[in-house]
């Protein structure tokens, strides 16, 4: 046996994997009905921002998209807190962005029996919640 199996590099990746501290939490919200580029603004307002003040940017958000992209958020934070215990005071919104879903394809009547096609587009909301104190440090570490 010249050379280790397999299974053993993988078994010391996953080891190493979970000696590592879980900075990081994500929430995703699939098959939404309405069009990731009406979400895309509100997503790009609170990327970056504490939870407290992206919450309150989607409390006041007159947009539908805000509604939607809250209970994404609260979700994130939720797995945060309660999958790996997480400060809900330290966190921040890491990264946030929405992707395109299927599209519904409808029929839409015109003028001398023709048709046209509308698109009726879905989004996917994908949001990543990080504690502050350690990413911050994890950065001083990768710059020295």
């Amino acid at each position: 046996m010249a050379h280790q199996k397999r299974s053993v590099y993988h078994r010391e990746r996953k080891e190493q994997a979970a000696k590592t501290p879980v900075t990081e939490a994500k929430a995703t919200a699939k098959y939404l009905r309405i069009s990731p580029k009406k979400v895309r603004s509100v997503i790009n307002a609170i990327r970056g921002e504490k939870i407290e003040k992206a919450l309150d940017i989607l409390e006041f958000s007159p947009k539908k998209g805000a509604a939607l992209v809250k209970k994404v958020l609260n979700s994130a934070v939720a797995n945060a807190v309660h999958n790996y215990e997480l400060d809900v005071d330290k966190l921040f919104v890491k990264e946030s962005y929405v992707n395109e879903g299927p599209r519904l394809k409808r029929v839409w009547p015109r003028g001398r029996g023709r048709a046209d096609i509308q698109l009726k587009r879905m989004s996917h909301i994908t949001v990543v919640v990080g504690d502050i104190s350690k990413t911050v440090e994890n950065d001083e570490r990768e710059t020295r």
